[in-house]
């Protein structure tokens, strides 16, 4: 069996969205005082996706002979969001607890790395009693289902392979496996875009008219000019470079592949691409767009020293 509680010890990435932060918070409160917790990691708040893939990020690159031995606690609505998202990542293994019960199950069965929590159903007390009893409970304990009596040969044999077996399921080259898993690359093959009339290098496609979404794609060195719009929208850069200014919060983006950025209804902002660049991108309503300035004076200021404004780091998702 697996060293004891007493024995290891914890590196723990916590994120959750807006309806999992309160739960969170008070996990991450009760974990910083836990004595088999050497550090606990908040990356805050973001949209539940996002969240979770901060946290699991984390977790799935780092070494299963690592010490401390690193885990991520992911809190949404649900706990169900969170933790499907999480699992997209090899080696990250996230379970939706409910209970001391679950937690202990899970970590001994399936190797547990993640706890999903309910930040509607589930109370501080009681995540304080689920974070506990996972954190108490090693892989391959004793079989809790049947009164902690010792697991079968072959069941020791299979938890000696599973995880690494399920991690390299991605990397499968079988005829029948595709060449990629992701929903918005697989959309991408085949499809024909049609140019963006008032954005020169600009080609999109309407994936989704409500809510809607598109894909869409720049040259290397075209820009954007200044511009809004009457709704806020979400992007995530599938590959390519760009900058975005946000002239409305005097703020600025550099984005690559992975990154994602929400931009408010009515914030004006000016985009330069360095890279041939595709994007995925989604917004509530009907299409619109109001320029703010034409090509020719985006493109006479993007060449001229620019004014000082605050550059965020933007989370890969």
């Amino acid at each position: 069996m697996a060293a004891s509680a007493a024995d290891r010890r914890f590196k723990i990435f916590a994120a959750a969205d807006g309806f999992g932060q309160p739960l969170k918070d008070a996990v991450v409160a009760h974990l910083r005082a836990h004595p088999a917790v050497a550090e606990v990691v908040d990356l805050g708040v973001d949209k539940y996706y996002a969240a979770a893939a901060s946290v699991a990020r984390q977790v799935s690159s780092s070494s299963s002979e690592s010490e401390p031995e690193v885990c991520g606690v992911v809190v949404c609505g649900t706990g169900a969001g969170v933790s499907i998202f999480a699992n997209k990542y090899p080696r990250v293994y996230a379970t939706h607890c409910a209970s001391p019960a679950d937690a202990v199950n899970t970590r001994s069965i399936n190797a547990c790395n993640v706890l999903a929590l309910s930040g509607k159903s589930t109370s501080p007390d009681a995540a304080a009693a689920i974070a506990d009893a996972w954190l108490a409970t090693p892989f391959r304990a004793p079989c809790p289902a049947s009164g902690d009596a010792p697991w079968p040969e072959d069941i020791q044999k299979f938890f000696d392979t599973a995880p690494d077996e399920m991690a390299a399921i991605p990397e499968g080259s079988g005829a029948a496996v595709p060449d990629s898993a992701c929903a918005i690359c697989c959309l991408r093959k085949g499809m024909e875009f049609e140019p963006v009339g008032i954005m020169p290098g600009g080609e999109m496609r309407i994936v989704r008219e409500s809510p809607t979404s598109a894909y869409v794609r720049f040259k290397a060195g075209s820009v954007e000019p200044a511009h809004h719009h009457t709704f806020g929208h979400d992007l995530v850069v599938i590959k390519g470079k760009k900058k975005v200014w946000n002239l409305t919060k005097k703020e600025s983006y550099d984005l690559v592949d992975g990154d994602f950025l929400f931009t408010p209804a009515g914030d004006v902002h000016r985009v330069k691409y360095f890279e041939d660049t595709e994007f995925f991108i989604r917004w509530d309503g009907h299409w619109d767009i109001f320029l703010d300035e034409d090509i020719e004076t985006a493109c006479s200021i993007e060449k001229r020293p620019q004014p000082r404004i605050m550059l965020k780091q933007i989370n890969i998702i």
